[in-house]
């Protein structure tokens, strides 16, 4: 063997082993690739369940759907989305309190939403546990005091609780937010009779 025969065998060896190195590389990083890949995998998953749920509980499907968003919330405990739109469906099937259980672990994803606490407050309200459904319309108002809805709700509550003059302040409130809400005119003028 020459000198140059033996120079182009060690070049030979050496990039062998270079690509050898490379594919070695390559296979390790493979598991953490699919891994990356599964986790969006889920993501995407969960969020056609989500769609797949809409579409059930527009066709009048409750159960259906809630029974998706159950398998949602199994791979996403920790989307308030998902979390609300299970709460909200379970309470249509009837299941108030799992609903509210499910609307709490909402709020203690994301506190600020107003409108979770509006819908856990009418929970509470039809459950008769009236100082908590009026601490969620307090906190409702206190993170957004320009929805006329909340005041209609939370003046609902009132009138349950026989406190028809705050009941009247309220209704009147959300008269001003939205001249055109019927159902506070309505009420409204329902309390005109009572003292």
């Amino acid at each position: 063997m020459t000198l140059f025969q033996f120079f182009m065998f060690a070049a030979t060896l050496f990039f062998a082993y270079q690509i050898f190195r490379h594919v070695q590389t390559l296979e390790d990083n493979a598991p953490q690739e699919a891994s990356s890949e599964s986790s969006d995998a889920v993501v995407v998953s969960a969020s056609v369940l989500v769609d797949q749920a809409d579409s059930a509980y527009e066709h009048g499907e409750l159960d259906h759907a809630k029974n998706i968003l159950e398998e949602a919330f199994r791979l996403e405990p920790h989307n308030a989305e998902i979390v609300n739109k299970l709460a909200f469906v379970t309470a249509k099937t009837g299941e108030r309190l799992r609903a509210i259980e499910l609307y709490e672990r909402s709020l203690e994803l994301e506190e600020n939403d107003d409108l979770t606490h509006n819908a856990i407050a009418s929970l509470y309200r039809s459950e008769n546990a009236y100082e908590r459904a009026e601490d969620h319309y307090r906190k409702a108002l206190e993170i957004d005091d320009a929805y006329a809805q909340t005041y209609y709700n939370y003046a609902n509550l009132l009138v349950d609780m026989g406190e028809i003059e705050e009941a009247r302040a309220m209704y009147k409130h959300a008269l001003e937010l939205q001249s055109d809400f019927q159902q506070a005119r309505e009420a409204l003028l329902s309390l005109g009779s009572k003292q």
